[in-house]
C-alpha cells in the first residue's frame, strides 16, 4: 500500500509540474505546451541522434545534390530565430528512397534523395525543409519527449540515455524527435504538430524568397507519388489531399505578402 501511495504522490507531483510548465510555455502559434526539458538537452539529443543516423544510413556523395540542398537550407536557416539555434547548421543528404526530410534540435537537417525525385524544384524542397525546421522552431521534439517521459515517468531514462550516448537506442527519445527507432527512419508528428509546422514552414519559405504557392504543387506531387494508395511518409498523418490544399491556400495570403515583400530570390540548381 505504501508503494502504491508513493507512486500516486509521484504522479501527482508530475501532473502539478506539468500544469505549471504548460501555463508558461506556448508555441509560436499560441498553443499551450508541456516542455519538461531544457532546450540544451534537446540539442544534445538531436546531435546524438544525427550522429547515429550518419553511421547507419548511406550519405550521398553526389556534389550536385549536396550543393543544391545546402543552398536551399542556407536560404531558410538565416530566418530561424537565434534563440532556437545560434550555431552552424549541419545539412546532410541521405542516399535513401524515403520521400522525406527532417530537422532536429541542435541545428541538424537531413534530406533523403527520394524527396528530390518528388519535390521537383527548389521551392518545393524549401516547402518541406521549412516545414521540418518549423517543428524545431515550435519545440515539438521537446513536447513529445516530455509527453513520453510523463507517460512512463521517464525523465531518468532520458538522462541516462544522454549520459551513455545511447539516444539512438532509446525509443522514447527517437520517437519524440520524430525518428523511427530503427536506423533513424523519419516518422510523422501528430496532426496538430504537422499543421502547426505547415503554418510556420509556409511563412519561413516565403521570407527566404521561395514561392509559397509551390507548397500546393508539392502536395499534388506527393499525392500522385502515392499511386492512389497510402499517402507518402511525409504526409501520413494529414487529411485528404483536397483538405490539405484548402488548408494551405487558407494560409497563403500572409505568406504571399511576405514573399512579395522580400528581395531575396535564391537560385539553387540541381
Amino acid at each position: 500500500m505504501k508503494f502504491t501511495l508513493n507512486r500516486i504522490a509521484l504522479a501527482s507531483m508530475v501532473v502539478a509540474t506539468t500544469l505549471t510548465i504548460a501555463s508558461c510555455a506556448t508555441s509560436p502559434t499560441g498553443r499551450n505546451q508541456v516542455l519538461l526539458f531544457p532546450e540544451s538537452q534537446l540539442s544534445e539529443m538531436g546531435v546524438q541522434a544525427f550522429a547515429s543516423m550518419k553511421e547507419n544510413i548511406k550519405v550521398s556523395n553526389v556534389p550536385v545534390q549536396n550543393e543544391y540542398v545546402q543552398c536551399i537550407a542556407d536560404s531558410i536557416i538565416v530566418h530561424v530565430p537565434k534563440e532556437v539555434f545560434d550555431g552552424v547548421w549541419e545539412v546532410v543528404v541521405f542516399d535513401d528512397p524515403q520521400v522525406n526530410a527532417f530537422a532536429l534540435p541542435g541545428g541538424k537537417i537531413g534530406v533523403y534523395t527520394g524527396l528530390l525525385e518528388v519535390a521537383v524544384n527548389q521551392h518545393q524542397v524549401a516547402a518541406v525543409m521549412g516545414h521540418e525546421v518549423g517543428h524545431v522552431i515550435a519545440r515539438h521534439g521537446n513536447e513529445r519527449v516530455s509527453t513520453n517521459a510523463l507517460i512512463g515517468v521517464g525523465q531518468e531514462v532520458v538522462n541516462a540515455a544522454l549520459q551513455a550516448n545511447e539516444v539512438a537506442n532509446s525509443q522514447l527519445i527517437m520517437g519524440g524527435l520524430g525518428l523511427g527507432f530503427q536506423y533513424g527512419v523519419a516518422m510523422p508528428f501528430g496532426r496538430k504538430h504537422e499543421s502547426e509546422a505547415d503554418e510556420i514552414g509556409l511563412s519561413l519559405m516565403a521570407k527566404a524568397g521561395f514561392n509559397p504557392q509551390e507548397s500546393v504543387e508539392l502536395w499534388k506531387n506527393m499525392a500522385e507519388a502515392s499511386g492512389g494508395n497510402s499517402q507518402p511518409e511525409f504526409f501520413s498523418t494529414h487529411p485528404s489531399p483536397a483538405t490539405r490544399i484548402d488548408d494551405l491556400q487558407a494560409k497563403m495570403k500572409p505568406a504571399l505578402a511576405a514573399y512579395n515583400a522580400t528581395t531575396n530570390r535564391p537560385n539553387c540548381r540541381k
